[in-house]
C-alpha cells in the first residue's frame, strides 16, 4: 500500500464513522496539561484532608469531617473529568447520563440504608442495667 492510499483509507475510515484517530465520537483524549493540571488537583485535594486530621488545626470533630467528605467528592469530580474524560459531548451524552444515574441510585441505597438504621437503633428496646437489680 503506498503513502497515499494509505492515507486516503485512514481519511475514508475517520470520515465513514470507523475508529480513526480523527474520530471525535467517543471520548476525547487528555493533553499533557490537562493529565498535569488533574494530577497537581488530586495531590491537593489530598494532601489538605490528611493534614487537616494529622494536625488537628480545626477542633470540631464533625466539621472536620465535613470537609474532608467535601473534599473527597470535589476529587471524584476531578478524576472524572480529568482522567476518565467524562463531559456531556462524548458518545452523545451517554456517559454522563450512566454517572448520573449511578449516582442517584447510590445516593438512593445510602440513604435508605442510614434511614433504616437510624430508626432501628431509636426502636430499639432499652439497655437494662444490671446493677440496679436486688
Amino acid at each position: 500500500m503506498t503513502t497515499n492510499s494509505h492515507a486516503d483509507a485512514h481519511t475514508l475510515d475517520a470520515n465513514a464513522g470507523g475508529h480513526g484517530h480523527d474520530d471525535h465520537g467517543g471520548a476525547a483524549h487528555g493533553s499533557l496539561k490537562s493529565y498535569l493540571i488533574g494530577f497537581g488537583l488530586s495531590v491537593i485535594l489530598t494532601a489538605v484532608p490528611f493534614w487537616l486530621v494529622m494536625t488537628g488545626a480545626i477542633a470540631d470533630k464533625a466539621v472536620t469531617a465535613l470537609i474532608v467528605l467535601v473534599l473527597a467528592a470535589v476529587q471524584i469530580v476531578v478524576h472524572m473529568i480529568y482522567f476518565l474524560h467524562m463531559n456531556t459531548r462524548s458518545e452523545n451524552g451517554w456517559t454522563m447520563m450512566a454517572m448520573i444515574f449511578t449516582v442517584i441510585m447510590v445516593v438512593i441505597a445510602l440513604t435508605g440504608s442510614l434511614w433504616v438504621m437510624h430508626h432501628l437503633n431509636i426502636n430499639m428496646m432499652p439497655v437494662h442495667d444490671m446493677s440496679q437489680m436486688p
